[in-house]
């Protein structure tokens, strides 16, 4: 009886949010042409970030430290793909149900696919568990697979979460789940649990769909169906409830993961791309499920009704007064410089903004082959800032390379000595014109 209340319960908040949206959507229609940047997030913390650029274009107490539920996740995700690459694991290989799995399955108030003991199941299977409807027993298992045991995969997930630049971030558990419920396999410290900041779970969502956009291909799925054909078959819905034919569907969105305990209420990373740009949010500390989607909504209305991405720079065109770079001991003096793909900026919709080129090259020594990176180019608002950024490394270190049009061979020592007699000859005499 109470599984059935719970569902009428969310299929009368799916209708109340729906109601809301549509409300909502026809008068972010009419204020369009005004943006308005103060959201009015009922929620503790948030973030909107351009994922191509790094630019922040909302954020609300966006370094405090709060309890990220299975947010946490996302970690777990980043390792298991790295384990992948550097073949420590492979997506077929076959994992035992750990006693520390079946405890956490067997938890009732924790979200899980029912893990039994005895059983066997493939890292792809669980990672599927995991990513698509926030498995906890999967998680530990695979925590467990990749690291030895928990403990150990924890030590690495902070260090990654350090490499990556998350300066406000502990982990405690895999899944997410407070150290108080876990019983006999709590860690022997539980001084500090976990806690994650809105830009750090940013920087992290960033990082997992940059470095393996595999990721996506799996958040993306709107329902699990666990254990195909067998008896104990089971079907689950994705938690995140803005993919496509869930109560709080919005188009465009692909990911990525939400979160919730007492103590986290509700959280929910997501990411939607649009028109060739992606956005990446963070709510935390939501009152109730369907808050989060609704924030995080209003977040996405605002990002893709008021800023686009701009192409500044056609890739293999040379760049206004940076034509070419300088080149030491080659056949010809200068090779000419292209950037390898098109250059874009993040602009407001109805403002180009002032943006200049900001070039800078290699020294060059011949041989160079055409196609090899010799700079970089960036496009920058003249008032911008570091702190616009999500990290110090977007404003410093963004662009697009710069590669060399042709090849430039190595010059002879022939032509090199003579060059070397009137480039000598040519200073002289501009010295004694000088005079």
């Amino acid at each position: 009886m109470s599984r059935w209340k719970n569902k009428i319960g969310k299929a009368i908040l799916a209708v109340a949010f729906l109601t809301t949206t549509m409300v909502a959507g026809t008068a972010t229609t009419a204020s369009a042409a005004v943006p308005q940047a103060n959201l009015d997030l009922a929620v503790k913390s948030a973030i909107l970030v351009e994922a191509s650029t790094g630019k922040i274009l909302y954020q609300n107490n966006p370094d405090v430290p709060l309890p990220p539920a299975s947010m946490t996740k996302m970690m777990t995700e980043y390792l298991v793909m790295e384990a992948i690459k550097e073949n420590k694991i492979k997506w077929d290989q076959k994992v035992k149900v750990s006693d520390y799995a079946f405890y956490i399955a067997k938890k009732s108030d924790s979200s899980g696919v029912y893990l039994n003991s005895g059983e066997e199941f493939t890292v792809g299977d669980l990672y599927q568990a995991m990513a698509i409807v926030s498995a906890n027993d999967a998680t530990v298992l695979l925590a467990e697979t990749v690291g030895g045991s928990e403990p150990n995969f924890v030590v690495e997930m902070n260090k990654k979460a350090q490499e990556l630049g998350m300066k406000s971030t502990h982990f405690l558990t895999s899944s997410g789940l407070p150290a108080s419920e876990l019983g006999p396999y709590a860690p022997a410290d539980t001084a500090n649990d976990n806690v994650m900041t809105a830009r750090d779970a940013a920087i992290l969502a960033r990082a997992l769909i940059r470095d393996y956009p595999d990721a996506l291909k799996y958040s993306q799925i709107p329902r699990l169906t666990f254990r195909p054909g067998q008896k104990n078959e089971l079907k689950k819905a994705n938690y995140n409830w803005m993919l496509k034919g869930l109560p709080a569907e919005y188009p465009g969105a692909d990911g990525l993961k939400t979160g919730s305990t007492e103590q986290a209420k509700y959280c929910f990373t997501g990411t939607a791309q649009r028109d060739g740009m992606r956005l990446i949010s963070v709510v935390m500390g939501a009152d109730t499920e369907m808050k989060r989607f609704a924030e995080t909504k209003k977040l996405f209305d605002y990002g893709f009704s008021n800023f686009k991405l701009t192409k500044k720079q056609a890739a293999n065109t040379p760049v206004a007064g940076f034509e070419s770079v300088p080149v030491k001991k080659g056949v010809e003096l200068n090779v000419p410089a292209v950037p390898s793909s098109d250059v874009t900026v993040l602009t407001k919709v109805g403002e180009e903004g002032q943006f200049n080129p900001k070039v800078t090259v290699q020294d060059l020594t011949a041989p160079v082959k055409k196609g090899q990176v010799i700079g970089k180019v960036m496009y920058q608002a003249a008032d911008a800032v570091e702190a616009d950024y999500l990290q110090p490394a977007d404003f410093q270190k963004g662009g697009i390379d710069l590669v060399a049009a042709n090849d430039v061979e190595e010059a002879s020592w022939i032509r090199l000595f003579f060059r070397s007699i009137g480039t000598f000859f040519s200073n002289l005499f501009s010295s004694i014109i000088g005079k």
